[in-house]
């Protein structure tokens, strides 16, 4: 029972998360057109006569400002859509109609009772929803309708009808069920929600009377449920309810602790900030843009000296994204599984942060997480003596100081097992040559047979399509439901690059972190071709992927290899290109050349492994195993495709110096991109050398690098 609880409470989690992606742009809007069109900061900066009433500037901020507003006064429909799309199995577009049209029914219903019978005796108890007088269920009435709809959604987008009906059966019977049974539901909400509601103002203010302590445990709290994924069931309510207190703004009842600080933000006249509201909020500061970073830097110094290489990529961009975005599961996950007890100190760092912020009366609000980017929209942007925007950098060099000594203290006490301390190799992200094959003796031609490596790995490590229930995933992780979790390899999924997997009855949650949505796309089309039998799974067992003797077996067999220039030209190093990517040596060691003409040669003998969507880059896979890159200019992504003619495709064996591609160096010059196209060795730490051999004029018969 417990682990069915745990899966309903992850499902909806996950349905939270696409009107929650909707607040930081909803926030950016909000945020710059309500600061820069507030008349004390205008006259503060002295702005008045650029930026003050009357101006060009001062019209498109207000715009921009209510497209901002309109989004947090709307939230309820969007969570009743929102949350019928996540919890829909299929036809999603239907069940986002449907959580519409039962919103809307819902509240006329409501309105005509309250009109009949009048409203109830409770202050603050009715509001205006799109223009219907209805009671104040605010996201939680959105939630009710989404949760339902998805459940009638589910049982009945595929009914069949009597032939006189069929034409209202499959999913046009799911808008019509939602509004019978939502008129319902309606009529049973005016007379059960008034007391829903003074339970929730009953909460709200004993958190409210909690004083510092009970903050200390919303902390605390928000943080320990982040590894089963259920942060967001827990927060949201104190984000958006009556949970999170009630305050009077602009002469309507606001309810929520980002409601009100957003309400607040757009009021030309508040002189500070509700801390009450803020509590909930601005405890994520120090530790997301401080904290963190500086655990990060404490496990990079207790690695080994000889993996610090491998893992500094790793902790650097978590780190990053921490600060950035407040996204802190990438990091996090890091040493959540390898030293539980350190994440228990953690929580308890993260509580003291959040109760530190409300003693200091810090009140900066937050769209999604407590990042450098709303730091500055709502706290620094604000100005100092709405916020106390100050106290998040004393606290936070604070908290830098503390994490970093703590964590090296313990790491080493310990002897804890973070990254790049354990004597195991570094777990790598396998690309399609470990996985892609073709089937031997298969005659059928017209089936696609190169498939999305990563993909099958993740389906391997699932146990099968057919083991698969459930798909979805939230800001940093892919949730799934399997039918048969016995099934489920860990070790594959780990192999996939994941920072982690969390298991939790039929549930599993594999950590990725804010790339996971590309993934989940990628999987679900991986999925649907193999169903419909686009393209057919090579024969790969899950021992050859964990059989560590198979890669040694391949590094053994590396032998010199000599790449001829497949460019005519001239050359330039790696390290003097204007993008980091590549001078930085982040996808590998090579060169870069400056083509004279617009045709790209092959290296070397080799496979074709992959040609990017839009043609602008070539991946070839040599027999003696070197992964090599071909990348014509530089942000060339961006033209799609259109000055390159791909000759070759995948899986093509090709000689060296076939032609490969042509493309128009003046079309891509034009365009404003730069032409110095790199040749990567993207396995470059399989071999002992990759050694450029000429940095002059070639042409695609000189040799140009040596690979040990």
């Amino acid at each position: 029972m417990k682990d069915e609880i745990f899966g309903v409470l992850q499902r909806i989690g996950r349905s939270f998360m696409l009107p929650i992606a909707l607040l930081p742009v909803a926030g950016l809007f909000l945020g710059i057109g309500a600061s820069l069109t507030n008349i004390t900061t205008l006259e503060t900066y002295n702005l008045m006569g650029v930026m003050g009433p009357g101006t060009i500037a001062f019209a498109i901020l207000t715009v921009i400002s209510q497209a901002g507003s309109i989004i947090f006064e709307n939230l309820p429909i969007l969570f009743a859509m929102g949350v019928a799309i996540g919890m829909a199995k299929k036809e999603k577009a239907v069940s986002a109609l449907a959580g519409a049209v039962a919103f809307f029914i819902m509240h006329a219903t409501i309105s005509a009772m309250i009109s009949v019978f009048g409203a109830p005796d409770l202050d603050g108890a009715t509001t205006v929803v799109l223009g219907i007088n209805s009671l104040q269920m605010g996201v939680f009435g959105g939630i009710i309708v989404g949760m339902g709809v998805a459940a009638l959604h589910n049982k009945y987008y595929k009914i069949e009808l009597p032939a006189v009906l069929s034409f209202f059966g499959g999913t046009r019977f799911v808008p019509i069920v939602s509004a019978i049974v939502y008129l319902l539901v309606g009529i049973l909400m005016y007379f059960i929600w008034p007391f829903i509601q003074m339970g929730i103002y009953a909460i709200g203010g004993l958190v409210m009377k909690s004083g510092y302590v009970g903050t200390w445990i919303y902390g605390v709290m928000e943080r320990a449920l982040i590894p089963f994924g259920l942060h967001h069931v827990f927060y949201l309510p104190f984000w958006q309810t009556a949970m999170g207190g009630t305050q009077m703004i602009g002469g309507s009842l606001i309810e929520g602790a980002q409601n009100i600080f957003f309400a607040e933000l757009a009021q030309p006249d508040i002189a500070h900030f509700s801390v009450s509201a803020t509590r909930f909020m601005s405890g994520k500061f120090p530790l997301m843009i401080f904290g963190l970073p500086a655990a990060a830097a404490a496990m990079y110094r207790c690695a080994k000296v000889e993996n610090r290489k491998k893992v500094e990529g790793l902790l650097i961009s978590a780190a990053i994204t921490s600060m950035l975005t407040g996204i802190t599961e990438p990091l996090e996950f890091t040493f959540l599984f390898v030293a539980p007890g350190l994440y228990m100190i953690h929580c308890v760092l993260a509580g003291l942060s959040y109760m530190l912020m409300h003693i200091f009366k810090v009140a900066v609000g937050m769209t999604f997480s407590g990042g450098l980017i709303d730091l500055f929209l709502f706290g620094i942007l604000q100005g100092n003596a709405k916020t106390n925007w100050v106290w998040i950098i004393i606290i936070g060099l604070i908290y830098a100081v503390v994490y970093y000594f703590l964590f090296s203290f313990i790491i080493k006490k310990f002897d804890l097992k973070t990254p790049g301390r354990g004597d195991e190799e570094e777990v790598k992200l396998y690309t399609r040559s470990d996985y892609n094959q073709k089937k031997s003796g298969d005659n059928n031609s017209s089936v696609n047979q190169v498939v999305d490596a990563l993909s099958e790995a993740i389906v391997m490590g699932l146990g099968t399509i057919e083991n698969i229930s459930d798909l979805d995933c939230c800001a940093t992780r892919l949730r799934i439901t399997v039918f048969e979790t016995s099934k489920v390899d860990d070790g594959i999924l780990k192999s996939t690059g994941a920072s982690g997997v969390i298991h939790r009855g039929s549930g599993v949650q594999i950590i990725y972190g804010p790339k996971v949505t590309v993934i989940k796309s990628n999987l679900e089309d991986y999925i649907e071709a193999v169903k419909s039998g686009a393209i057919i799974v090579p024969t790969v067992l899950k021992e050859s992927i964990k059989d560590e003797s198979r890669v040694d077996s391949k590094k053994e067999s590396v032998k010199e290899l000599i790449l001829t220039s497949p460019i005519k030209g001239s050359t330039i190093a790696i390290e003097e290109i204007n993008d980091g990517v590549f001078s930085e040596h982040m996808l590998g060691d090579g060169l870069a050349f400056i083509p004279s003409e617009g045709i790209a040669y092959a290296p070397c003998d080799c496979v074709i492994d992959s040609i990017t969507d839009t043609k602008h880059a070539i991946n070839m896979l040599s027999d003696n195993g070197a992964e090599i890159l071909l990348h014509i200019g530089l942000d060339t992504i961006h033209l799609k495709g259109e000055p390159f003619n791909v000759l070759v495709k995948e899986g093509q064996k090709v000689k060296r110096g076939d032609i490969l591609m042509e493309f128009d160096i003046n079309a891509i010059k034009s365009a404003g991109y730069s032409i110095y196209s790199p040749l990567i060795i993207t396995n470059t730490d399989d071999f002992d050398e990759v050694k450029v051999l000429q940095n002059v004029e070639v042409d695609n018969n000189t040799d140009v690098l040596l690979i040990k």
